[in-house]
This record gives structure tokens, sequence and C-alpha cells, in this order.
């Protein structure tokens, strides 16, 4: 059976990033544009981070530019833009496209494990992934970081 841990991704500085990395762990995947509406989700994220990472949480943040064109930069100006603007110390993939034919593993194997609701719609689509890499829920854009049902979600899954 197939599990998150068999996918791997690049890190925003190009480094392998196995998603073993997290095993064990509960892993928020969250793909992420800079020039969103929404993207003062980012406080969000890194205080769900922050308040959760030393009990097993580890947000990860995936840019994507398949939304009108909200992620546009390189890989060292989108590290820049999260860690100046939002003090983002969440780990960041390098840009992928989580939709359609060109869609990352992860997310091809998200969306036939959960389907239509793991299928990202917008910027700020979450996934949460639980301790043993199965899928165990997606939350919609809309859905803020810190709202009782993504905390509860986590709490529960921890």
């Amino acid at each position: 059976m197939t599990t998150a841990y068999d996918f791997d991704f690049k890190t925003i500085d190009g480094a392998p990033l196995p998603m073993t990395t997290f095993k064990d762990k509960v892993v928020l995947v969250v793909n992420t544009a800079s020039a969103c509406g929404l993207t003062p989700q980012y406080d969000g994220l890194e205080k769900l981070y922050t308040d959760y990472k030393d009990k097993g949480l580890v947000v990860l943040g995936v840019p994507c530019n398949q939304f009108m064109g909200q992620e546009p930069g390189t890989e060292a100006e989108i590290k820049s833009f999260c860690e100046t603007r939002f003090g983002v110390d969440f780990p960041l993939t390098a840009k992928e496209d989580v939709k359609g034919e060109t869609a990352h593993p992860f997310y091809k194997w998200a969306l036939e494990t959960l389907g239509e609701p793991a299928d990202p719609a917008w910027n700020f689509h979450k996934l949460l992934v639980g301790k043993d890499g199965k899928l165990i829920r997606a939350f919609g854009p809309r859905t803020e970081p810190m709202a009782d049902e993504i905390t509860g979600a986590i709490s529960a899954a921890l």
C-alpha cells in the first residue's frame, strides 16, 4: 500500500527531501503562493508549526504557480519573501505543480486516495498526513490554519 513516505520532494534550496524525513510525524502539506489574497495564511501556518512542532507536527509548504500565476518568483525569491515577510521557519519545497497531468506524484496519489476533496482548487489547500504516512483529510483553501477543524484534526492525529 502506498503512503506519503513513498514520495520525494526537493527542498526550496534544491536538496533532496524524501517524505520519509517526516516518518512518525503528522504533516500538513500546503500548496502556497506569495501573491495571493490568501497569502496572509503564512502567519497562521507559522503559528501552527510553532505551537505543534514539539508535539510532532511538520508544516510543509509547496510553492505552486498554477493558480493565476500567483507564485511567479524563483525559489530563492520565494524563500526570501516567506522568511522576511512572514518569518516562515517550516520547510518549503521547490516549486511544484499540484493539479492535472503535471502534478507532483504526491498530489496525484492524494487525489486517487481521497478523491475530489484532495484536488487543490486554489492556493493554500491543505492535506493532513498521519504518523503512519496515510492521508487523513483535506482542507479547502479558505480554511484558516488555526481553525478548530484543523487544530482538532492535528491534535487527534498527534
